[in-house]
């Protein structure tokens, strides 16, 4: 749970959930820092800069460093994500250029889909060709599961985080632990 202030209890959404199967593990990823970022190619280097990484400027590319995450959504848009002390909002607003930063922090809910059926298990719900010679380790793109808009990174060659928002979690969820099941067969 995430404690919100005067006695406010915010509970997360995907708490204590996991499961999968021989073939799939699922996992609610940790609480993590999130702000969906906007901003002209003029102010990505002090961006870059002010955030501690580089912003990726191809599609379906991300970038990592100190445990913050950028992944590329458009040509101007970026879902940057940290998973250390935080910061990103005051990080943003130093750089001194215009921009747009959103605090989605508890908008969203991370999924950590990994294991050899990893692929086949999102596969089940998201058409989205996952090989890796076309959705390399570090790849990104803003696709769907089923009826849900996810946005999917691919961290290693059989594991995936799997964000979406927190209200579509349980259904996001569900749908993935049945896929993973399926991946087993």
């Amino acid at each position: 749970m995430a404690k919100l202030g005067a006695g406010s209890i915010r509970t997360l959404p995907l708490a204590g959930f996991h499961g999968g199967s021989s073939a799939v593990r699922l996992e609610a990823a940790p609480p993590a820092e999130r702000i969906s970022l906007r901003a002209g190619a003029e102010d990505m280097a002090a961006l870059s800069q002010a955030l501690g990484l580089d912003l990726p400027v191809k599609p379906k590319t991300s970038a990592a460093a100190k445990g913050r995450t950028a992944l590329w959504l458009g040509p101007d848009e970026w879902l940057v994500i940290d998973e250390g002390k935080g910061g990103l909002m005051q990080a943003a607003a130093s750089s001194g250029v215009l921009h747009s930063a959103v605090d989605v922090s508890h908008r969203n809910a991370a999924i950590l889909v990994s294991g050899p059926g990893a692929s086949r298990a999102i596969n089940a719900g998201c058409s989205q060709d996952l090989s890796l010679k076309v959705f390399p380790v570090g790849a990104c793109s803003r696709t769907v599961l089923a009826k849900v808009e996810i946005v999917l990174l691919r961290t290693a060659e059989d594991a995936f985080r799997v964000e979406v928002w927190r209200s579509f979690s349980d259904y996001a969820f569900g749908l993935l632990a049945e896929g993973a099941q399926d991946a087993a067969l």
